[in-house]
């Protein structure tokens, strides 16, 4: 990893936060609490900590991204300037001259009716509406090609791009106007480890051409080491240590910082999951989920998304399915759940073929098999409590009364540890943290008693402590249960801890299979050794 030039001291800073508290508006407790930061120019810092201690709250404040009502207190300077004291005209100045964001979910923040060459022109415009027209286009054009998109995709728009090359996108615009420090706020979660380092070396490397400072905003601590320098650990609103990556990594000092190692370390060797039974729960064979891309009637062109998968998975077992962005991943989940059609092949659920049954029988055998989302945020009602969300699927299938459910989601949420029950069941979603929330999705899941649970990238968006306990709890889940498990992930070394068996797709085939371990110790297949490559490690 390369050194920067000077003595951090001796360069200039480019971010300086000095004993900032802040506060939302109704909140009783300071989400920052004196918290001590200094970024100079050209440097690489990483951010990290666990869930709610305020990481991408230190953004907010940066560019005073706060709701109305907000209270931000201490010192703050932006390249030098404060941006609490500036008129809002100036204040939109700084924002991208001073200071580029590249956020968590790209597509959030592009504007689908926009081509993704007129995102940058509108940058381009707002800032500096002397510049011509054409010079304006070429600058466009130049940032399309130093970020891998290409000129020629100057007029597709944001829904036509793959999740990599939307958050290239963002980095384009971040850097659009050469700013002093870019801060990336969990740029790669929703991305596959392949593309997450592709688009890292691609940020890290246009920093660095331009001699900006990164701030990177993480919950992945072996990412995080391996693109910055430099490392702080954050926990309750303030900075509780700092040191270069490998030294927080190797010899954290302070609790918080010993925690997430110590659940990091988890994450990557995992522990050896209890034997399935002999009973077979889900069986798939030759499966194909083809979608027609048009063409002529005699001669259709076909997305051949899943083309011939086969695999079965035991009462009490996790199959582990990885491999790169595109793969048929979320396909084959969707295919699994109905929610996708099948043009061809069989599922066996529990003995009996799935795609043969008809009406009530395959509502019925269709309650065997549940999923628990990537963002529980997003699969659960905003306006319903979290006990009405796991109640709601006993009510639509008729299965218990509107008390009788109640009581019953009462109980889900003990068995999942959100504990006491009482103290969350009138909650809404968005008033509990992430684990909790993932929490609630997988006891909504449970609510009607599957067989086979499905996790399709269930622990990408959450920290290291928080993935630890989640993993825990679905393995506790599991051995009470005998749940089956299809573990979709696009980290190996995540599925290696956790799975007994693991199958890694490329372009909806099955390449390679068998034990996670080894398939890291001695990948076969080229897509399994590029995952194995691109799986960041701690240092040891």
């Amino acid at each position: 990893m390369s050194q920067r030039p000077g003595h951090a001291s001796e360069r200039k800073a480019v971010l300086e936060l000095e004993q900032l508290h802040l506060r939302y508006p109704g909140a009783e407790q300071w989400t920052l609490n004196g918290l001590d930061l200094r970024i100079t120019a050209g440097e690489h810092l990483a951010l990290v900590g666990p869930s709610g201690c305020g990481k991408s709250t230190v953004a907010k404040a940066a560019l005073q991204l706060l709701p109305t009502g907000s209270v931000c207190e201490g010192t703050l300077r932006l390249n030098g300037r404060d941006p609490r004291g500036l008129s809002r005209r100036n204040l939109q100045q700084l924002r991208g001259e001073a200071v580029g964001l590249v956020f968590q979910d790209p597509m959030t923040r592009l504007n689908p009716l926009m081509t993704v060459g007129g995102h940058l022109l509108d940058t381009l415009r707002a800032h500096g509406p002397e510049m011509p027209l054409k010079a304006q286009r070429e600058r466009a054009e130049e940032l399309l090609e130093r970020v891998s998109i290409g000129a020629d995709r100057f007029n597709a728009y944001p829904h036509e791009f793959s999740g990599g090359m939307r958050q290239r996108l963002a980095i384009a615009l971040a850097i659009c106007l050469q700013p002093p420090l870019v801060i990336a706020d969990e740029p790669t979660t929703s991305l596959d480890v392949a593309v997450a380092g592709q688009v890292m070396a691609e940020l890290r490397q246009l920093c660095d051409g331009l001699g900006s400072a990164l701030l990177l905003i993480s919950h992945d601590l072996a990412m995080a080491h391996r693109w910055c320098d430099r490392m702080a650990v954050l926990d309750g609103g303030k900075v509780v240590e700092t040191s270069s990556s490998t030294t927080v990594l190797t010899q954290p000092s302070s609790r918080v910082g010993q925690r997430l190692v110590k659940a990091a370390r988890q994450r990557e060797g995992g522990n050896t999951p209890s034997a399935p039974t002999a009973t077979t729960a889900l069986q798939v064979e030759e499966l194909r989920c083809w979608h027609n891309l048009g063409g002529t009637p005699w001669s259709p062109r076909w997305l051949k998304a899943v083309d011939g998968v086969s695999f079965q998975v035991q009462a009490g077992e996790s199959l582990g399915v990885v491999g790169g962005s595109g793969c048929g991943k979320s396909t084959l989940c969707r295919a699994l759940m109905g929610l996708s059609p099948i043009r061809g092949g069989q599922v066996w659920l529990q003995g009996v073929n799935l795609l043969q049954q008809r009406g009530a029988r395959k509502r019925l055998l269709r309650r065997s098999i549940q999923m628990v989302f990537q963002d529980p945020l997003a699969c659960l009602n905003p306006a319903m409590c979290v006990s009405d969300a796991i109640a709601d699927p006993l009510l639509i299938h008729g299965l218990r009364s509107k008390t009788a459910a109640r009581e019953r989601a009462r109980e889900l949420l003990e068995l999942v540890g959100v504990s006491p029950a009482e103290q969350f069941q009138n909650r809404r979603p968005r008033q509990l943290s992430g684990g909790q929330q993932q929490r609630v999705a997988i006891a909504r899941a449970l609510a009607l008693e599957p067989k086979v649970l499905i996790c399709d990238e269930s622990v990408s968006m959450l920290d290291a402590e928080i993935q630890a306990d989640v993993l825990n709890l679905l393995r506790t889940l599991q051995h009470r249960l005998g749940l089956a498990m299809v573990f979709v992930t696009h980290d190996l070394s995540v599925a290696s801890g956790f799975c007994h068996q693991v199958i890694v797709l490329d372009h909806g085939r099955i390449v390679e299979q068998g034990p996670g371990d080894q398939m890291l110790a001695r990948p076969k297949a080229a897509i399994t050794q590029k995952l194995v490559d691109a799986c960041p490690r701690l240092p040891t």
